[in-house]
């Protein structure tokens, strides 16, 4: 099962980590602790219907949920989202303290690059993964610090904050193996990118209410927001339909679980 390849590569990489005991602790806390791996799963599924071979791809599949794991321990901090739990735990700040969880988070994204450093060529994917990163800060720096409250702002803080790893997996996994798809690649983990993220905004839309904040279910109302995930998510399946195999029928699948998902 891929969910369980990606899980042994992130524990070898792990228990290979030289760094100390407790930011390897902290790191491996936040990295191995059994989410979806919905970012690597595309890359490599990406990866595998353009015909490419997973035992290249997995380090990079790894280095782009490092990066997403890094991410989720600075969003917890209480300087950014102050969220006291993290996919049924403790935060990674409550579980080790602060100044340790930054660290760890630090630590993530470096050893991200250091594994994309140690794989020959591919400089492409690489650089797709690293942009991607630098677009998911840039997208949580203006939902830290925009106050407008319309659609145009809506749109460009989740294309970054959460569609930007998104079109970095697809994008990686076509430049892995088929790099005349990459810009096709490109639309397609946009596409899935906006409808993760309708789909957490209509989960979350009571909570988002009482709080105040923007998202697609608040501005445009429940029933819109569906409309709109049904759209995203036909788009996505038109991509695809010219894809067969193994590999494009659980990506369709992932598209049908994105969008009725309750976790």
């Amino acid at each position: 099962m891929m969910q369980g390849r990606i899980e042994q590569a992130l524990q070898a990489y792990m228990d290979a980590d030289p760094s100390a005991p407790l930011l390897r602790e902290s790191m491996a806390y936040s990295l191995l602790d059994g989410g979806k791996r919905v970012r690597p799963r595309l890359l490599l599924l990406v990866n595998a219907i353009l015909g490419g071979s997973e035992e290249t791809a997995m380090p990079f599949a790894c280095a782009l949920e490092m990066v997403h794991c890094y991410s989720l321990i600075h969003d917890d901090l209480p300087a950014m989202d102050d969220d006291a739990m993290r996919r049924g735990k403790p935060s990674s700040h409550i579980r080790f303290g602060e100044g340790n969880a930054i660290l760890a988070g630090d630590g993530l994204l470096t050893k991200a690059g250091l594994l994309l450093m140690q794989q020959d060529g591919h400089d492409a994917a690489k650089r797709a993964i690293f942009e991607g990163a630098y677009a998911m800060v840039s997208g949580q720096s203006d939902d830290l610090n925009e106050t407008e409250q319309n659609g145009e702002t809506l749109e460009r803080i989740h294309r970054n904050k959460t569609g930007a790893l998104f079109v970095a997996a697809c994008t990686a996994g076509a430049y892995l193996s088929d790099p005349e798809k990459a810009e096709e690649m490109r639309v397609f983990g946009e596409t899935l990118g906006l409808l993760f993220q309708m789909t957490d905004d209509l989960l979350d839309e009571a909570q988002d209410r009482r709080e105040g904040k923007l998202s697609y279910a608040t501005l445009y109302g429940a029933d819109e927001t569906r409309v709109f995930i049904r759209d995203a998510a036909e788009r996505a399946n038109a991509i695809l339909a010219p894809y067969t195999g193994e590999a494009a029928d659980t990506l369709r699948e992932l598209i049908t679980t994105l969008r009725s998902r309750t976790f």
